[in-house]
């Protein structure tokens, strides 16, 4: 498994632990629950970096995010997708709007791939729905 995925795994694993907390403001206390969380479980240190990227860029661009989201899910409300899916798309939206680095394709099927590991399969077509729509822009 590549760098890039497991920063993806520990970004998608903090966000969906950070959606059972009730946090007021999330950017006050981000850091200080990235450490908190990285001490806490089995996080490769190499993995960190691009990790915290990830969530530091999905927490300040979080209302656009889901609005790209809400856009693009056919009958679907944001708050009412599993917090696995909504983090693995999160995640890939997040990468395909801000991101620089890594194609579309990639990120997509990055995306397919840590859904089939910690998804149920019929989550794999719905976030792939969806972030083919996002890619291309249209609603879904």
């Amino acid at each position: 498994m590549g760098l890039r995925r497991k920063s993806r795994e520990v970004a998608l694993q903090f966000l969906f632990s950070h959606d059972f907390q009730e946090r007021g403001e999330v950017a006050v206390s981000l850091q200080q629950d990235l450490d908190l969380f990285c001490s806490s479980f089995e996080v490769g240190q190499k993995a960190i970096p691009y990790g915290r990227v990830l969530i530091e860029g999905i927490c300040g661009h979080l209302d656009e995010i889901d609005r790209l989201l809400a856009e693009h899910s056919h009958n679907w409300r944001v708050e009412r997708m599993s917090s696995v899916d909504r983090n693995i798309l999160r995640i890939a939206v997040f990468e395909l709007r801000y991101g620089e680095e890594v194609p579309p394709q990639v990120i997509i099927n990055e995306a397919l791939e840590i859904a089939k590991r910690y998804s149920i399969s019929d989550s794999v077509a719905f976030i792939n729905g969806i972030l083919d729509a996002v890619q291309a822009g249209s609603p879904g």
